[in-house]
């Protein structure tokens, strides 16, 4: 990419579309196009390919989904997959609409069979089974994506890259302490807690173990894909951390060593992912911050948000 094509950016207000639209204007991309609900209802066709071939985008990282944790994946099985369905059909038909050069679009861990054919997780495995029953909806939708990229290149020479996302987490997530995933909700345990001296009760018992990125290192990571990856490109950190790891560096940095109680009648749903990151080795990505560092980073913006919300300034 250079610094003045048109590079466009949906769910640009949210988790991963925010990072990416601040790193692109701090690595002085001229260009910076946003793409949001306040602007656009990715559900509505004709709405979606109205402003993306308005737009005219030479590049497109598509960020936008409807995404749940675990228990929210469980609990809206039709709900996540139609309208993951529909915004990526729309927006990836928009694209090869619009004349764009390549499509970045975020997939997820979620895509990869389980039982797992093989640890790490090899980009190659994603169609060899079904996914983890907790979550196939979501993930079914996802897949639905990346045929559907691979069907458009086919007939019309779309170039494209598929991020398989490890577990992710930063400022803007849904901290939602019942459906969001794991980081976010378990922020938003800790302040409540914190702030009525209560104590942050834990789903599961902390062994399912997870690789976990910071989104500022994720907008870096797609980046690079979007300049030089092609077709599917797991990402991640290359470190693999138990929930209960998680949950005490957050106690650490709370100072709620004592104030923690698993909740073993919760799912933890897959018990070890972990990913093979050759491909995004190959691009010369390193991920810049450490778990504490980000984790440190996203509770400070949380509470920060929460200050300004008692304070009327939301």
């Amino acid at each position: 990419m250079d610094k003045t094509d048109r590079v466009l950016v949906t769910g640009a207000n949210g988790l991963v579309g925010s990072a990416v639209v601040e790193h692109l204007t701090e690595q002085g991309y001229e260009n910076v196009l946003e793409v949001s609900r306040q602007n656009c209802d990715l559900m509505d066709k004709a709405e979606t390919e109205a402003v993306i071939t308005g737009y005219r985008p030479d590049y497109i990282f598509h960020a936008a989904a409807r995404v749940y944790g675990i228990m929210g994946n469980m609990k809206n099985r039709a709900l996540s997959f139609h309208e993951n369905i529909l915004i990526n059909t729309h927006v990836i038909h928009a694209s090869h609409l619009a004349g764009a050069r390549k499509i970045t679009v975020m997939g997820t861990g979620a895509v990869y069979p389980y039982p797992s054919p093989r640890l790490p997780l090899v980009e190659d495995d994603i169609f060899l089974g079904r996914p983890h029953g907790a979550e196939e909806s979501y993930a079914h939708a996802k897949r639905a994506a990346l045929a559907m990229l691979e069907a458009y290149e086919a007939d019309y020479g779309l170039e494209w890259a598929y991020v398989v996302s490890c577990n992710l987490f930063g400022p803007r997530d849904k901290f939602d302490i019942e459906f969001g995933h794991v980081v976010p909700s378990l922020i938003a345990k800790f302040y409540h807690a914190k702030e009525t001296g209560g104590q942050v009760t834990v789903w599961g018992d902390g062994s399912a173990q997870r690789d976990f990125l910071f989104v500022n290192d994720c907008a870096a990571a797609v980046t690079r894909i979007m300049s030089a990856g092609r077709g599917p490109v797991n990402i991640g950190s290359g470190n693999v951390y138990r929930i209960r790891d998680i949950v005490d560096t957050l106690a650490r940095i709370t100072e709620m060593e004592d104030r923690i109680k698993w909740d073993a009648t919760k799912p933890n749903g897959q018990d070890y992912r972990a990913y093979d990151l050759s491909r995004l080795s190959a691009l010369g990505f390193d991920p810049a911050y450490s778990l504490e560092e980000g984790l440190r980073l996203t509770w400070d913006w949380y509470c920060r948000r929460q200050n300004e919300k008692s304070l009327g300034n939301d």
